[in-house]
Formats: C-alpha cells, structure tokens, sequence
C-alpha cells in the first residue's frame, strides 16, 4: 500500500516535476485515478525502472512542497 494519498489538484504538480525530471515520459503515461496510488506507484516503478522505496519517496518529496521547483 502507498505510503501517501494524492488527490488530482497535488498530483497535477506532482506529476508536472515527474515530467521535468524524466523528460522521456509522456503525461498519458502517468494519469492517475483518485483511491489508485498503488497502480501509479508500480506504473511509475516500470517507467523509470527504479524501485517501490524510490517512487514513494520521490512522490512524498514532491507532496512535501508541490509550489516548489525541486523534486
């Protein structure tokens, strides 16, 4: 189960950050469905080929400040 919840508001900057730091990724790659974290944390976890621990914290990093620029 994640360890965070997204509603479509924060996962818009969040996913905005997720498209600046992987520029490969195209943004119908990465809809997200409200209640459907885990299927974006694993669909993630394909696209970047990187593991659960660093897309959760990756997206807690993005949750933590979704103003800011960094991510």
């Amino acid at each position: 189960m994640a360890s965070f919840s997204l509603t479509p508001e924060t996962w818009k900057k969040v996913k905005i950050k997720f498209l600046r730091k992987y520029r490969d990724l195209a943004s119908v790659e990465i809809s997200f469905v409200p209640g459907q974290e885990d299927q974006l944390v694993e669909r993630l976890m394909d696209l970047v080929k990187r593991d659960r621990k660093y897309i959760e914290f990756t997206i807690e990093k993005a949750l933590a400040d979704p103003d800011g620029n960094r991510l």
